[in-house]
C-alpha cells in the first residue's frame, strides 16, 4: 500500500536498518548518526581523542568502520528479508584526522544475484577527502526479521544519534 508503515515499505525498512545499527553494542563508544536511502548511506561520527593512536591522530581502526559501515548498510539497503555480510574490504587512508566529525558516504556501484560492489569515500569537517574504501558484501542467512532490533516495534533511538 502506497505511504502505509508497514514492514515491506523501503522507507520503513531504512528506518528499521537505521535502528539496528544504532543498537549495536559497538555504537556505544562510537555514537553515530546515519541516514539511509536507496543503495547509499551517510554515517558521521565526532572524532574524540578516545579514537586516537599515540601519535595524536585517529586510529585506522575508526576509518575502516565508517567506510565499511557506510558501505554495509548502502548494500543492505537494496536486500530487504536478509542480513548482509561484509567478505573483502580494502581501506585507503589519505589524510589524518584529529578533531571535528567524520562522515563517510558509502554508495552502490554494482549488484547482481550473488554480490553488491559498494564504494564508500570519508571526509573530514571542511568536506576534504580523508579516507576511501570498496568492499564485496554478499547475502548471508540470517533474516533481518529474527533481529530483534531491526523490528518495527523495537525501535531505538539514543538522543545523541540523529540523522547527518
Amino acid at each position: 500500500m502506497e505511504g502505509s508503515k508497514t514492514m515491506g515499505s523501503d522507507q520503513q525498512h531504512y528506518l528499521c536498518l537505521a535502528n539496528m545499527y544504532r543498537a549495536a553494542p559497538l555504537n556505544q563508544f562510537y555514537p553515530p548518526r546515519i541516514a539511509i536511502s536507496e543503495g547509499e548511506c551517510s554515517i558521521e561520527i565526532d572524532i574524540k581523542p578516545d579514537y586516537f593512536h599515540s601519535a595524536g591522530a585517529t586510529h585506522g581502526s575508526v576509518y575502516f568502520k565508517l567506510l565499511d559501515d557506510s558501505a554495509f548498510f548502502a548494500a543492505n539497503s537494496h536486500e530487504k528479508e536478509l542480513f548482509v555480510l561484509t567478505t573483502s574490504f580494502t581501506t585507503y587512508i589519505t589524510r589524518p584526522i584529529s578533531s571535528g566529525v567524520m562522515r563517510a558516504e558509502g554508495k552502490v556501484v554494482n549488484m547482481n544475484k550473488s554480490q553488491f560492489i559498494v564504494e564508500s569515500i570519508a571526509y573530514d569537517s571542511k568536506g576534504r577527502e580523508i579516507a576511501r574504501g570498496n568492499g564485496i558484501f554478499v547475502r548471508g542467512k540470517v533474516k533481518l526479521a529474527d533481529i530483534p532490533v531491526y523490528s518495527e516495534e523495537q525501535k531505538y533511538f539514543p538522543e545523541d544519534a540523529s540523522k547527518p
